[in-house]
């Protein structure tokens, strides 16, 4: 078998949001943490018997650290299921036990589907592409700082989040906390992620979605928490990055990457610039994008420039120098915890510095007042332009 599966009993909730819930369960003697994520089956509570897969921590594996709640198996009291109610009919995690149906953006019968329906182009916006989750609270926190302290209004960013990793966006506390921080305006999952405020078929329409149903003035895109990785040059999902290159090119928009840069990480494939970076940028991508580059050491530089220049990249990328320090003050100002592979901003400067870096660029690039379109976490209720 390639699944495991564990019987639990809930003996706590510890925490309790519109996304899901976080239990403590009792599992063959031992309290383990488990998540419950909303529509998998009816609202789990304690005393109340689950199914878990147990598949990830039995493997040991290290983003998350939770069991998931596939099945009710015994309810504690009275109780029963919740009833099945979407007017979507595009599936997700198709043909598989645990298929859903959800409502797309693209469904002729969507409330936004006219914003979308003959859309073509993303008409230049950025778009800053990132390889990990962890990257996205830097570039939202100082993309939007810098515009405060420019004196002008906060920007509309839009999170675009693909299957790269984590296909449930309630599985993310970085984006339940960046929307309350409001520096968020709205999200989209696409491919087979689920759980954004707008669902997508595809990474491409996803773009178009951010842009006119949301109403984004920046857009960024990365994968959920987690990534696949096998130490080979091709072998993990880092490789998107080059391919969401291509989608914003091809969509008229304004591709910015942000390098994966470590000087903490101690595998060498990812010192300096990952590997990741490099074959992303060196073998997929087909169009040039613009890469940022924070203020570091002058021996970091070197090296980082060593390796770029190596990769070729140079020939086919537009590099731009950024100080990327203002990640510093939009920590302090905003609040939202920055943590990569267990380490922190000061533990590992240069990752969250190119983060910032390309928050800072893609400021720079907003040049017309935002278009705010509010969107609730409901696929079929979203209200209307604000303006």
């Amino acid at each position: 078998m390639n699944m495991q599966f564990e019987r639990g009993v809930i003996t706590a909730v510890a925490a309790d949001t519109a996304d899901g819930r976080e239990l403590l369960v009792e599992v063959n003697g031992q309290q383990e943490r488990a998540f419950a994520e909303p529509g998998v089956c009816a609202r789990p509570d304690v005393g109340d018997a689950v199914l878990l897969n147990t598949t990830g921590v039995r493997l040991g594996l290290g983003t998350g650290g939770v069991h998931f709640v596939a099945a009710l198996l015994e309810k504690a009291g009275t109780g029963g299921t919740e009833p099945f109610d979407t007017p979507g009919h595009i599936m997700k995690l198709r043909y598989t036990p645990w298929q859903r149906a959800v409502h797309a953006v693209e469904e002729p019968d969507h409330p936004l589907h006219d914003r979308i329906r003959d859309a073509e182009s993303l008409q230049g916006v950025p778009v800053v592409i990132c390889e990990l989750h962890s990257m996205v609270p830097a570039v939202a926190m100082t993309l939007q700082h810098q515009l405060e302290q420019a004196g002008g209004p906060s920007g509309s960013i839009a999170y675009v989040m693909t299957d790269g990793a984590a296909l449930p966006m309630a599985f993310s506390q970085t984006v339940r906390t960046l929307k309350e921080r409001g520096l968020l305006t709205g999200t989209v999952t696409v491919g087979h992620a689920y759980g954004g405020d707008l669902e997508a078929v595809n990474l491409y329409s996803g773009l178009l979605a951010a842009r006119h149903a949301i109403g984004a003035d920046v857009i960024i895109v990365a994968m959920g928490p987690g990534i696949v990785g096998t130490g080979t040059k091709y072998g993990h999902t880092g490789l998107e990055v080059g391919q969401a290159v291509n989608a914003v090119h091809t969509l008229g928009g304004d591709p910015v990457v942000v390098p994966r840069l470590s000087f903490a990480d101690r595998r060498e494939r990812h010192h300096g610039v990952s590997h990741h970076t490099l074959t992303a940028l060196g073998r997929v991508a087909l169009a040039p994008a613009t890469v940022p580059l924070p203020d570091l050491a002058e021996g970091e530089t070197r090296l980082i420039f060593r390796q770029i220049t190596q990769a070729g990249l140079p020939e086919r990328h537009r590099f731009v120098g950024v100080s990327g320090r203002s990640i510093l003050d939009a920590t302090g100002h905003f609040q939202v915890p920055l943590k990569t592979m267990g380490r922190t901003l000061s533990e590992d400067p240069a990752f969250f510095l190119a983060a910032g870096a390309a928050g800072e660029w893609a400021a720079r690039l907003i040049k017309k007042p935002p278009r705010h379109h509010a969107v609730r976490s409901s696929a079929g209720a979203l209200l209307a332009d604000k303006n």
